[in-house]
């Protein structure tokens, strides 16, 4: 019986991607409520051996209650994915044979509503991962200028009406819930029936940038690369456009060979490529999983194969 706090998003198709066996080690980026982690250390019975990270102290600790039946396989810290390298280094694990990333902010955290993610319940306005974090999202709404609020909420949102939505929120300061954020937002983009609310994109937005989230998706794939065993499988799974992009463009960047421009007809081969993907379009959740979790809808997964 699944007892985590949430079903994992694309909880089969990462478990068929990374095809789990007995012996095999594996790392699991964002460990969340451990739903992945689970799935994984079952069917890597009974010897596999698991690597859980997450930056969020109080998803490790629900995790390390969920995953309590194989404490003997897993090995769980307290870390973003950007230090992978660093962490499979003090396990002394040389290689692994999959890696799944579940990029964003976790089911987990949108239900925490002290937290600060969603603008569905009133809260302090924080959006951290991790209390390591220096800058809050209030932090980043009181002391940046309208411009600079408005192309944060252009570039990470991609909000069409971000400076009348920066214009809003420098008017409204100071600004230290979620409810006053969103009250801010509401007056020059009010709510238009079923659609979108209009809060969603100013808050992904800056999610994003208090966790700098992009730049450690940049600094995690090389890594991640680099630890795979030949044929070992990255799975990961993006949640908008800005994350899908860097992880799709980086997938075909190392899936072909880096060939230099040809002198007197003579090519030379930079470097080999060292990923094939497994399937050239995302594989997406079915209607049915959307419809038991509606967060799911977005989700992309992409998967690649070291060569």
């Amino acid at each position: 019986m699944n007892d985590s706090p949430h079903q994992p998003v694309l909880y089969k198709e990462i478990i068929h991607a990374l095809q789990p066996q007995a012996g095999g080690l594996y790392v699991d980026g964002t460990l969340g409520a451990g739903g992945h982690a689970r799935g994984i250390l079952e069917a890597s019975a009974p010897d596999g051996q698991l690597l859980g990270l997450d930056i969020d102290p109080q998803a490790l600790a629900i995790a390390r209650r969920y995953l309590a039946p194989y404490e003997h396989r897993i090995h769980l810290a307290q870390a973003s994915y950007t230090s992978l390298s660093t962490q499979l280094a003090l396990l002394q694990w040389d290689a692994v044979d999959g890696i799944v990333l579940d990029l964003g902010a976790s089911s987990m955290q949108f239900d925490m509503p002290e937290r600060g993610f969603s603008f569905l319940q009133d809260a302090p306005l924080d959006m951290r991962f991790g209390p390591h974090i220096p800058q809050t999202a209030a932090d980043l709404v009181n002391k940046y200028s309208e411009r600079e609020l408005a192309d944060l909420i252009y570039q990470y949102g991609e909000e069409r009406e971000s400076r009348k939505i920066a214009r809003a929120i420098v008017k409204a300061r100071p600004i230290h819930t979620t409810r006053e954020l969103v009250a801010a937002i509401e007056s020059v983009s009010p709510r238009r029936g079923d659609r979108v609310h209009p809060a969603t994109r100013t808050f992904q937005a800056l999610r994003i940038a208090v966790n700098d989230e992009l730049t450690s998706i940049e600094e995690v794939l090389p890594q991640a690369v680099a630890a795979l065993k030949p044929g070992g499988r990255l799975a990961v799974i993006s949640f908008h456009s800005l994350e899908d992009r860097i992880v799709k463009d980086f997938f075909r960047e190392q899936s072909r060979d880096l060939i230099n421009p040809p002198y007197e007809r003579i090519y030379e081969v930079e470097r080999k490529a060292t990923l094939k993907e497994v399937h050239r379009k995302p594989i997406v959740p079915s209607e049915e999983e959307i419809k038991d979790n509606p967060r799911a809808r977005s989700a992309k997964l992409r998967i690649a194969e070291k060569i």
